[in-house]
């Protein structure tokens, strides 16, 4: 079902103070979440950011609620759906790869079950649209030279990307059976790459953050990129990120389920060429990983002729954080 034009979220009525929108962002206290629940915020909306993680000290604000909510308990879902008068939904909460691969059995119960959960929970309570954060990792690994479109096969090589694609292809099937019932609930889903942007807290990538992090650093510091010097991994910094959620979320209209995110594919040995020259106190040490479960190269032209997104290059962010430039 391709949403109408009266399934968009009403910027105007916003803009002149009739209406304040209300959001959820679940990982709302995520690395992404935090991003999409700050530009929500900036554009006039009220959030409700569910997380399992403890809420922030003194998060709540009259635009902003953090609750700790587990996706995969309905009664503590439900609970929340019926406290707010929720208009649209960022699901980006999941176990995500490395962890679901030790512990699958928690994984799938939170991707998949959660998920469900989640759109139930939409439908029953009448939010208009729901904008999954999805995986460049429902694809799987092609051929190097390979421009990966959305109208590729999906074969993911784990259960982070299985579940992503069984998502995906559920809330298809369930939005069309909401659609027989005249109950409108419009899904969408943006295939994200590998993010990166100071403050991911991440322990097994941590240099997706230190590339940013440690560019106007004094003192010697070593980065540690896991791949091999000519491999190519696709990147998308955490504010584009961000900026491709809302614009689904806020978009009139739609002419597809299925988004590639706007990626930019980056050599590693230019990477770390880069790094070292905008800070000779960087020292970066390149491992010999490939990046196995992930498209080399995409195509990300159906965003980018739809709503007119342009990315920041990657060498751009990097040259502004070696200014000291966090915007």
């Amino acid at each position: 079902m391709i949403p109408g034009t009266d399934g968009h979220f009403g910027r105007i009525a916003r803009d002149i103070g009739i209406v304040q929108r209300t959001v959820m962002v679940t990982g709302g206290r995520g690395f992404i979440g935090r991003a999409v629940a700050q530009r929500l915020l900036n554009s006039g909306y009220r959030v409700i950011s569910l997380d399992t993680l403890p809420a922030e000290s003194g998060g709540d604000s009259g635009s902003r609620v953090e609750i700790s909510c587990d996706i995969t308990a309905r009664d503590q879902l439900r609970r929340v759906f019926a406290s707010y008068d929720i208009d649209g939904i960022v699901h980006l909460a999941a176990i995500l790869p490395t962890t679901a691969q030790l512990d699958p059995l928690r994984a799938t119960a939170v991707n998949v079950r959660g998920s469900l959960n989640l759109l139930e929970m939409a439908h029953e309570f009448g939010a208009r649209r729901f904008v999954f954060g999805s995986s460049l990792s429902i694809y799987g690994t092609y051929p190097a030279d390979h421009v990966v479109s959305e109208s590729d096969r999906a074969a993911p090589q784990d259960v982070y990307g299985a579940a992503k694609l069984y998502v995906e292809q559920f809330a298809l099937a369930y939005c069309d059976r909401c659609n027989l019932e005249s109950i409108r609930l419009e899904f969408v889903s943006l295939r994200i790459g590998r993010v990166i942007g100071p403050g991911t807290s991440s322990v097994t990538s941590a240099w997706r953050s230190e590339i940013f992090e440690f560019l106007s650093t004094n003192e010697t510091k070593t980065i540690h990129l896991p791949f091999a010097a000519s491999e190519r991994i696709l990147l998308v910094h955490v504010e584009d990120v961000a900026r491709m959620l809302v614009t689904l979320l806020e978009a009139r209209t739609y002419r597809h389920f299925i988004y590639n995110a706007v990626c930019e594919s980056v050599v590693i040995a230019d990477m770390k060429r880069e790094l070292e020259g905008l800070n000779p106190k960087l020292q970066v040490r390149v491992g010999e990983g490939l990046a196995m479960g992930n498209p080399r190269l995409l195509d990300c032209s159906r965003f980018q002729r739809e709503f007119g997104f342009e990315a920041m290059p990657i060498v751009e962010r990097m040259q502004r954080a070696a200014r000291g430039d966090r915007s």
